[in-house]
């Protein structure tokens, strides 16, 4: 069994092409309803966010996979087979661990070292799971792949270095203000980069917002998804002192709030600080507010500087994260290796088994009648030093296995000991043994 994926994602097309194929709740459903017909697949996942849908296989034929999977893509996005060449991209084997382990790691978003993608995998996860689209081992690809996304976020902090310029302000607030609970914030003019910063300022525990727009319709909505107060743009000036976080984004070609108008408001707090961003170009604030005493002042290019540095510390971060990547990597593909000894380990335990119960009865209808106690005792001697005389050939199998001629070692204790391993239904021992085949070359060859 081999494993496979494709996908489109925000490096190989435009939004107008990936939208076609962004699932919603109940297209997933319906997606996922058509790819159980595909007999290919013998297990699947179905990663669906606003940058990629991709889709994770296991497969009986690497090309009869790649090509089942592509076109199923192209029928729902009304693309071509030249279109689905252009726009996607294909995995096979080695890479796709590797790809889905930096996906969640975070290191193949837009935004590097992002932490939503980590909550999308798992939520796509537990949606085969829910649906029962999965098999042994794409379930185990997917537990691995949550768990590589914590260790790298952990490990490595990358996701604790701000690399928008929403977040960047909101960072910097907090490292003036410290803690955002109870304050209050007021947000002129509800664009986008508005709305942004808005939205982690009440993630971070502002209490009380305030928006003010040209258009009130506009300002309403915004307000009304964080439970705010609108206020009507002639009138933000008389409440500015209620602030103690301004930002600013209007589309003005002129400063909307002077340094007098500053000045007039830090009076009427008693001083007490006052936090602006000004996030519009031109910009909004008159400079010459920041040099007022108890005011912080920060335009677009504070903010830009900020994040720049922040991707820098990103990047570091990267390094550390694809070391754990290629670790883990390194490590699922020993685990896929060993598949192929399990039904030989197996068999022999059975058989260890077997003889063990066989002449256990034979010698204790010899014994007669025993005292309980000393029956349990024999019995578990007996079980003992079975299990103690199989512990070595089956920790020396499972290493072997990854080797050259792993392979061979269950032949020939298949072999010596007369053993017929039974395959689970639905697998096939063909299909471990190429996958311990390729794992094994993928790693010798550093794909």
């Amino acid at each position: 069994m081999y494993l496979v994926a494709v996908g489109i994602n925000h490096h190989t097309a435009p939004v107008e092409v990936r939208e076609k194929l962004a699932f919603g709740k109940t297209g997933l459903e319906a997606a996922v309803e058509d790819l159980r017909r595909l007999a290919v697949l013998k297990g699947f996942v179905v990663v669906s966010t606003c940058n990629r849908t991709e889709i994770y296989a296991a497969v009986g034929q690497i090309q009869e996979g790649l090509a089942a999977v592509s076109d199923f893509l192209c029928r729902k996005a009304g693309l071509d087979q030249e279109a689905g060449r252009q726009y996607f991209q294909r995995w096979s084997c080695y890479e796709v661990i590797n790809h889905l382990f930096r996906v969640a790691a975070g290191l193949d978003s837009m935004i590097l070292g992002e932490t939503e993608i980590l909550g999308q995998i798992r939520d796509a996860y537990d949606t085969a799971c829910r649906l029962r689209t999965g098999n042994k081992i794409i379930n185990t690809l997917f537990q691995e792949a949550i768990r590589v996304g914590k260790r790298v976020r952990t490990d490595t902090g990358i996701d604790q270095h701000p690399v928008s310029i929403s977040y960047a302000a909101v960072e910097l607030i907090r490292q003036t203000l410290g803690d955002l609970q109870g304050r209050t914030v007021m947000i002129i003019g509800a664009g986008e980069m508005g709305e942004l910063t808005l939205k982690h300022l009440v993630y971070q525990g502002v209490s009380t917002v305030l928006v003010s727009n040209r258009s009130f319709p506009r300002a309403e909505a915004l307000a009304g998804m964080y439970g705010g107060e609108v206020i009507h743009y002639d009138e933000f000036f008389s409440q500015l002192p209620r602030a103690d976080i301004v930002v600013s984004c209007t589309s003005a070609t002129h400063f909307v709030i002077t340094a007098e108008k500053v000045r007039q408001t830090i009076e009427a707090r008693d001083n007490r600080p006052l936090f602006f961003v000004d996030i519009a170009v031109p910009r909004d604030i008159e400079p010459e507010s920041g040099r007022i005493p108890g005011v912080f002042l920060y335009d677009i290019d504070d903010l830009e500087q900020v994040v720049l540095g922040q991707m820098d510390e990103r990047r570091e971060a990267a390094q550390g994260a694809e070391a754990i990547i290629k670790e883990a990597v390194e490590e699922f593909l020993l685990w896929l290796s060993s598949l192929s000894v399990i039904p030989t380990i197996r068999a022999l335990q059975q058989r260890a088994e077997q003889l063990r119960d066989e002449e256990l009865q034979t010698y204790l209808q010899r014994l007669g009648k025993l005292d309980p106690k000393k029956e349990k005792l024999i019995r578990s001697l007996a079980s003992s030093l079975m299990n103690k005389f199989l512990h070595i050939p089956f920790v020396r199998l499972k290493e072997y296995a990854g080797g050259h001629e792993g392979h061979l070692y269950s032949m020939v204790l298949e072999k010596l000991f007369d053993l017929a391993p039974e395959i689970a239904l639905g697998d096939r021992r063909q299909d471990a043994e190429d996958e311990m085949s390729w794992a094994r070359t993928a790693r010798e060859t550093g794909r």
